[in-house]
C-alpha cells in the first residue's frame, strides 16, 4: 500500500478521535480469566470501602502512575518470543522490547542499531515460505526464516512504500509511482512500471501553420533538421522495443489526477491503479485553526479540514495497466449492481416536500471509491496468490453500497460478486475479506443478516454463511492452508469477547479462549498458539499466550503495584429495559460506598455518555476511558450512583442498533438515557430530581441534546469538546449518518444541538480545547453566541488554549474535572 493509500485508508480515523479521551515474568491464569456466564441483570451489592479516598489530582495525574503498558505486540517469526513497545505518556519516542517465552525470560530492550534486525510485525512471505521481505524506515530487507539471517537490499533516502513476492519468487517493490522487480536468480533490479501523472510528450510535430509549412518547403536546412529529429525519435522507439536492456516504457496518465493506490498481480504483468482528481483537498481553502500560543509569540494559522457541508469528494477512477503489452484499460463501473440507482430518492422527496417542491427521481452513475475501513491494515485490492484473478472492495461515496467485485482483465470492467446495500449506511468496519489459500474461493464479513458474520463464496458463485447469531464477528485470520478462519466475537455476552475458529467447509464454530472481558489476538506463525492482549473490568490490558487447546499464561505485568493494590469498584454490567422499543440497553453501574437500597436518603446520580457514538463501553474489559473509570470510582465514594450506557448507535450490538440514529442523531440516544434514569430510580434508590450527565465529543453532543430537548431529565450537564452543529463536522463520519446538508437539511436541523438551544433550562458547562482539529473550537464559540442571543444565563464555559481533542496535559485534565465535579456538587447534592 502506498503512503497515499495509507493516508486514505486512515483518513476516517475521526471516529477513534471522536472518542475524546483514551485513551515481567510469566504467571498462571488470573481471576479475570475464570469465566462465569455474564448476567443481564445482577444483584446489586455495595462495593468495598476504600480506606484512602480518591482525589481528583490522583485520578487526573500523568497516567504513567498506572503503569506503562505493552502496546502493538506481535509474534516473532519463529513463534518463540514476542515483540512490543512501551511509551511513557507524552514521551516522544517508544522503546521496543523482545520477550522470550521460555520460563523465567525477561523482556529485553532492543538497541537502536538492532531495530532493523528485529522481527517485523508486517512483511510478506516468499511462495515457499522460506523468506520474509519487509520494510524498515522505508528500506527493503529480506530475512531467511530458516537461518535467521537478514539482508538489506536498499539504502535509500526516498522511502519504498510497499513490497510483494511474485509467484515465481521474484521480489517487487514500489516507491512513488514506480514499480521495480528484483530477479531472484540474477539480482537484477528492473523497473517494470514508471507512472507519470502528466500528459504524454507530443514528440516531433509536423508543421501545421502556413508559415511553418512554407519554412519547411523553402528552407532545406529547416526541413533536414526536422527529418533528422523524426528519424531519431523513430530509432529510439525501435530500440526501446527491441533492446532487452531497456526498462519498460513510461506511462503517462494525465496531469489532472494523482495515484491513490496501486497493486501488482502475482506474475507482475498487471498493475491495478486507483486515481483521484488532484484538485480535491482534504482541507478547506478558506479556513484555519488559530494557535494563540505559537512558539514565536504570534498567532499561528493551522490548516483545518473541510466540513461536511463543503466537502465534495469526487470518488476514484480505476485503470488497469498491462505491463507486458503496454496497454491501458479504464475500468468501467457498469458491472456493479445498482451503480446508477437514485439511493436518495425518498430523502430528496421528503426534503423537497418540506420546501413545497416536488422531486423527480432519475438514475445516474454514482461516485465510487475503494472501501475505507477504519480498523483494518489490509488493502481493498486483493490479487489471487498465484493466478491473474483480482478482487476489489468498493463503496459508493454516498455510503449506501459496498461491492466485492472481480475485474475482467480482458474487458476492463467490474463484475459484482457481492453487493451489500444499506438504506442507512454501510458500516465503516467489518469489511475484511480475501482469497482462501489453495483455492479460488474467498471469504468476507457482512452485516447483511443484521450482525457482522463470516461468509465464503466459491468459484461457482455459491455463498455459504459460516457464522450466525446475535453477535458480531471481526478480526479474521485465514489459516495458511485455507481450511479454517479464526476470528473474534462476543458470542457469550455483548460485552465479553473471545477467539474462535470455523472450518471454511461449513464446520462448527470452536471456542479457543475462555475469557471474561475484552481481548484481541494474533495467531502464531505456526498456527499453534495465540498471542492475546486482554483486560478485565478493573485490570488494564496485559499480554497473554495460549497454546490452542492449552492453558493461558500471562507474560507481562506492567500495571503498577499502586494501581493494582487499590480497591477499585468493579462496575456491574446490567441490561436496562427500554421503554422505547429498543430491547435491552447495556450499561455499567457504579454504586455508592455503603450503598443501601432501602435507605431513606436517596442518592444523587450521574450518567456518563461515551464518545464516538459508534463505540462500546459497557463491557467486561478495562475501559479506554480510564480517567473516567477512576472519576466514577471517586463519585461513588462521594455518594453518587454512576451509570455508563451503550446507548443506541453504540458498537457491538449489530446493524439495527448502529443505524437507529440514522437521520435522527441525539434522539434515540436520549430516550435510552431516560430509561437509564428510570432504571436507577427503580433499582438503586436514586432521587430523580438529582441526576446529572456529562460526556466528551459525541458524549458532549449528547449532553446538549438531553438538556436542550428533555430539560426535566437532568439537573445539570457538562459537555466536553462537544459537537454543536453536524454541518461543521467532517464528511467521512457525518455523511454516513446524516447524508449531506445539501441533500438532507432536515436531518441536520433535527440532529444539531445549535438548532435546539432555546430549550436549555438547567446549568450547563461547556469546555473546549482551542487546538481541537477534530471538533473545532468554533463549534463551542457559535453555540455560546447562540445562547447569549437567546438570553440563557445558566451556562458557563472553560477554554484550554494548548489542548487538542484528546487533552494531553495533566493540568488541563485536572482543571476540567474539578469544574465537572464542582457542578455536580452544587446542583445534585
Amino acid at each position: 500500500m502506498t503512503p497515499i493509500a495509507r493516508k486514505f485508508a486512515i483518513s476516517a480515523l475521526s471516529l477513534a478521535v471522536l472518542v475524546g479521551c483514551n485513551a515481567t515474568g510469566q504467571q498462571q491464569t488470573t481471576e479475570a480469566t475464570q469465566t462465569t456466564a455474564p448476567q443481564s441483570q445482577v444483584n446489586l451489592v455495595a462495593p468495598p470501602k476504600a480506606q484512602q479516598p480518591l482525589t481528583l489530582k490522583q485520578v487526573m495525574a500523568n497516567p504513567d502512575w498506572m503503569g506503562i503498558l505493552a502496546k502493538g505486540a506481535y509474534w516473532s517469526d519463529d513463534g518463540e518470543s514476542i515483540y512490543f513497545a512501551r511509551q511513557a505518556h507524552q514521551a516522544p519516542i517508544a522503546d521496543f522490547y523482545q520477550l522470550g517465552l521460555n520460563s523465567g525470560a525477561k523482556a529485553e530492550k532492543i538497541a537502536i542499531n538492532q531495530l532493523h534486525l528485529a522481527d517485523q510485525k508486517r512483511g510478506v512471505l516468499s511462495p515457499n515460505g522460506s523468506k520474509k521481505a519487509y520494510l524498515y524506515q522505508g528500506n527493503l530487507f529480506v530475512k531467511d526464516l530458516k537461518q535467521g539471517s537478514v539482508k538489506q537490499l536498499t539504502k535509500l533516502n526516498s522511502p519504498i512504500s510497499d513490497v510483494k513476492y511474485l509467484a515465481n519468487g521474484d521480489l517487487a517493490y514500489w516507491m512513488s509511482n514506480s514499480i521495480f522487480k528484483i530477479h531472484k536468480d540474477s539480482g537484477l533490479i528492473e523497473q517494470i512500471a514508471d507512472i507519470k501523472m502528466a500528459k504524454a510528450p507530443k514528440g516531433v510535430q509536423d508543421p501545421s501553420s502556413y508559415i511553418a509549412k512554407q519554412q519547411h518547403r523553402l528552407i532545406n536546412y529547416v526541413s533536414m533538421k526536422h527529418e533528422h529529429a523524426k528519424a531519431k525519435e523513430a530509432y529510439k522507439a525501435q530500440v526501446e522495443l527491441q533492446d532487452p536492456t531497456f526498462a519498460s516504457k513510461t506511462w503517462y496518465l494525465g496531469d489532472k489526477e494523482s495515484v491513490v493506490e496501486m497493486s501488482l498481480s502475482a506474475d507482475g504483468r498487471y498493475a491495478f491503479v486507483a486515481l483521484v482528481d488532484k484538485s480535491y483537498s482534504w482541507r478547506s481553502e478558506h479556513d484555519i485553526m488559530p494557535n494563540y500560543l505559537g512558539q514565536e509569540g504570534y498567532v499561528d494559522a493551522v490548516p483545518a479540514r473541510a466540513r461536511v457541508a463543503e466537502d465534495d469528494f469526487p470518488g476514484h477512477r480505476f485503470v488497469l495497466l498491462d505491463l507486458v503489452e503496454h496497454t491501458k484499460k479504464d475500468i468501467t463501473i457498469e458491472g456493479l449492481s445498482g451503480f446508477d440507482e437514485d439511493v436518495f430518492a425518498e430523502v430528496k422527496a421528503e426534503n423537497a416536500k418540506a420546501k413545497g417542491e416536488t422531486y423527480k427521481s432519475e438514475t445516474a452513475p454514482r461516485k465510487i471509491q475503494l472501501i475505507r475501513d477504519w480498523t483494518w491494515s489490509q488493502s481493498a485490492i486483493q490479487w489471487h496468490e498465484t493466478d491473474n484473478k483480482l478482487l476489489v472492495m468498493l463503496e459508493a461515496v454516498d455510503n449506501k453500497d459496498r461491492w466485492i467485485a472481480d475485474v475482467d482483465l480482458e474487458k476492463g470492467k467490474f463484475n459484482t460478486q457481492h453487493r451489500l446495500h444499506d438504506t442507512a449506511w454501510v458500516n465503516y468496519t467489518f469489511n475484511q475479506y480475501g482469497w482462501l489459500a489453495n483455492s479460488n474461493d474467498f471469504y468476507y464479513l457482512s452485516e447483511e443478516s443484521g450482525y457482522s458474520h463470516l461468509y465464503v463464496r466459491n468459484s461457482e458463485g455459491k455463498t455459504t454463511q459460516l457464522t450466525s447469531g446475535k453477535f458480531v464477528v471481526d478480526n479474521v485470520t485465514a489459516a495458511k492452508d485455507g481450511k479454517h478462519l479464526y476470528f473474534r466475537a462476543n458470542i457469550d455476552h455483548p460485552g465479553s469477547y473471545n477467539v474462535y475458529r470455523v472450518s471454511t467447509q461449513g464446520g462448527k464454530v470452536e471456542k479457543l479462549t475462555d475469557w471474561l472481558g475484552t481481548l484481541d489476538y494474533q495467531l502464531s506463525p505456526d498456527e499453534t498458539k495465540l498471542l492475546l492482549s486482554a483486560s478485565s473490568v478493573i485490570t488494564p490490558e496485559e499480554l497473554f499466550v495460549q497454546p490452542i487447546g492449552g492453558t493461558i499464561q500471562q507474560v507481562t505485568q506492567y500495571a503498577s503495584k499502586e494501581f493494582k493494590a487499590y480497591p477499585w469498584q468493579e462496575p456491574q454490567v446490567v441490561a436496562v429495559p427500554s421503554n422505547h422499543g429498543a430491547g435491552d440497553v447495556y450499561a455499567r453501574v457504579y454504586l455508592p460506598q455503603g450503598y443501601d437500597a432501602k435507605s431513606a436518603d436517596k442518592y444523587p446520580a450521574v450518567i456518563f455518555n461515551h464518545g464516538a457514538g459508534y463505540l462500546q463501553n459497557a463491557h467486561y474489559g478495562f475501559s479506554g476511558y480510564f480517567r473516567e473509570f477512576m472519576f466514577h470510582n471517586l463519585l461513588a465514594q462521594q455518594g453518587y450512583v454512576v451509570m455508563d450506557m451503550d446507548y443506541r448507535g453504540s458498537k457491538g450490538y449489530g446493524r439495527d442498533w448502529r443505524t437507529a440514529i440514522y437521520r435522527n442523531m441525539g434522539h434515540p440516544e436520549v430516550e435510552d438515557l431516560k430509561d437509564g434514569v428510570s432504571w436507577m430510580v427503580n433499582n438503586t434508590n436514586v432521587d430523580v430530581s438529582r441526576v446529572g450527565t456529562y460526556g466528551g465529543s459525541y458524549g458532549g453532543f449528547l449532553t446538549f441534546m438531553a438538556l436542550f430537548n428533555e430539560p426535566e431529565l437532568f439537573q445539570a450537564g457538562a459537555a466536553l469538546r462537544p459537537v454543536t452543529d453536524w454541518a461543521h463536522y467532517n464528511a467521512p463520519y457525518t455523511s454516513n449518518i446524516l447524508n449531506t446538508p445539501d441533500i438532507d437539511p432536515i436531518a441536520y436541523e433535527r440532529s444539531s444541538p445549535i438548532e435546539h438551544a432555546e430549550g436549555l433550562q438547567k446549568p450547563l458547562l461547556i469546555m473546549s480545547g482551542v487546538l481541537d482539529d477534530n471538533v473545532f473550537f468554533q463549534d463551542s464559540v457559535r453555540l455560546v453566541q447562540r445562547l447569549i442571543e437567546l438570553e440563557k444565563p445558566m451556562f458557563e464555559t472553560a477554554i484550554y488554549p494548548v489542548e487538542p481533542h484528546g487533552f494531553k496535559q495533566a493540568s488541563s485534565w485536572l482543571d476540567e474535572y474539578r469544574r465537572i465535579y464542582k457542578l455536580f456538587e452544587q446542583e445534585l447534592k
